[in-house]
């Protein structure tokens, strides 16, 4: 090659440096605010707690006396006498035997109704707000203007920049 042509391919390349330049190029400004963007978020949940009640209850009579006392007394019943006589005191014998055991049972008490205290559950669902920060507004000083921008963390104390040239339009 000789020195005409690489003169003026040097040339060339000088003239054509301007238009390889990227548009776009890295900065930082300087964070003059943060400001905290925070959210209410509801959650709902259960809430419990335990009453007592008082709840009717109804005791029964045992039998159990009676059936006993009933066998007993015509066994003693028919211990005693003869023929009708016999059949007559067992009966009767039964009859006092069961009267008898029911009162040894149930000691004279008759049909109660009392109360009973009862654990009753009731729930209700209440709403519960928590507080989170969903990102962050930042203003910035770049070349002595203010801008904000909204971030998702905070930059610190300063913020990198991609700065675009374009040509003005005339």
């Amino acid at each position: 090659m000789n020195v005409q042509t690489k003169l003026m391919i040097s040339a060339l390349g000088l003239c054509a440096l301007p238009l390889a330049q990227a548009a776009d190029f890295e900065d930082f400004g300087r964070v003059v605010r943060v400001q905290p963007r925070v959210e209410q978020i509801r959650t709902p949940r259960q809430e419990c707690r335990t009453d007592y009640q008082q709840v009717p209850v109804q005791q029964q009579r045992g039998a159990g006396g009676s059936i006993v006392g009933g066998i007993a007394g015509a066994l003693l019943g028919n211990q005693i006498g003869g023929g009708n006589g016999r059949v007559a005191a067992t009966a009767a014998g039964a009859i006092a035997g069961a009267v008898v055991g029911d009162r040894v049972e149930n000691n004279g008490r008759q049909d109660y109704n009392g109360v009973q205290e009862q654990a009753v559950r009731q729930c209700r669902t209440v709403d519960a707000f928590e507080s989170r920060t969903s990102g962050y507004d930042v203003t910035y000083e770049y070349r002595g203007q203010n801008h904000t921008a909204f971030m998702q963390r905070d930059p610190g104390n300063r913020i990198a920049l991609r700065v675009s040239v374009e040509p003005a339009q005339y």
